[in-house]
């Protein structure tokens, strides 16, 4: 069976179970300060104006909360690896990122260099085009390149842009992801046209299982909404609220369910673009 095949019948057979599954539970924490928040949080600092002074901020932030890891450019991965050094604060790099759109060669060797730089986990954008063109060879061999880059040095999520991308090509890019030895799917860059919801987070973790893992990244910006990320499946933010959701002040009624469109069914929320 060749790779086409084997995506279209994996990917038929997750979406007919998914539609069968009943949602989860909330994990019910209240607006208290939590500490164990910390380990699911990469602080990230992501922005094209993001300066240096930014950067030591973040990473003293993480160091004193005790984040999973600072996600930053590449251009700033020799510097926070030297700042987190011993503070048990991974150092995560993007790669390919915002748009996916690099070539290959150049994605792995993008994260070749940040792992000599000192990165311990790499973040890279899937080939979005390609995707959308069903050239499933070319993107699991682009994320495949990545894996190979990092591997065994830095863990390897692949940024699949939920907000473009239809529920079948969300499960076809999660089973690539899987068959590829990446260790997390992740929802967004940030940079799209939409974030993290509690629908994709839970058809991310119906695809790939308990043999990867799910980020959820972009409009995690208190703790109702890491509750809502955290009971669908995923087990680390992608967020520059981390603080703010370790002391649980909580201040929009939106989790980020994915049923709204323009407007929240519940009347109570205005949509606008969700951001780090």
């Amino acid at each position: 069976m060749d790779i086409d095949e084997l995506v279209k019948e994996i990917t038929n057979k997750v979406l007919k179970e998914y539609k069968n599954e009943q949602p989860g539970s909330k994990t019910g924490f209240g607006p208290k300060y939590d500490p164990s928040y910390a380990q699911y949080m990469d602080h990230t600092a992501l922005k094209p104006e993001t300066t240096r002074e930014t950067v030591k901020k973040f990473c003293d932030e993480a160091k004193e909360w005790k984040f999973a890891s600072v996600c930053i450019n590449p251009t700033h991965v020799k510097y926070v690896a030297s700042q987190l050094k011993g503070s048990g604060v991974k150092t995560c790099c993007v790669i390919g990122f915002p748009l996916g759109a690099n070539t290959s060669f150049i994605k792995a060797l993008e994260a070749m260099e940040a792992v000599k730089n000192g990165a311990e986990e790499v973040d890279m954008v899937i080939n979005v085009g390609a995707l959308k063109d069903k050239d499933y060879e070319l993107v699991y061999e682009d994320i495949k390149g990545v894996v190979q880059a990092a591997h065994p040095n830095a863990l390897v999520k692949v940024i699949i842009e939920t907000c473009l991308l239809s529920d079948e090509e969300k499960v076809q890019t999660c089973e690539l992801a899987k068959r590829a030895g990446a260790d997390f799917v992740k929802t967004s860059t940030g940079f799209g046209k939409g974030g993290a919801t509690v629908e994709d987070i839970r058809l991310m973790k119906r695809t790939v299982g308990e043999s990867m893992m799910v980020k959820a990244s972009t409009g995690i910006n208190d703790r109702k909404i890491c509750d809502a990320m955290l009971a669908a499946g995923a087990v680390r933010m992608g967020t520059s609220k981390g603080i703010k959701i370790v002391l649980g002040e909580d201040d929009s009624s939106c989790i980020h369910c994915g049923k709204c469109n323009a407007v929240c069914p519940s009347g109570n929320v205005t949509i606008t673009r969700n951001e780090y």
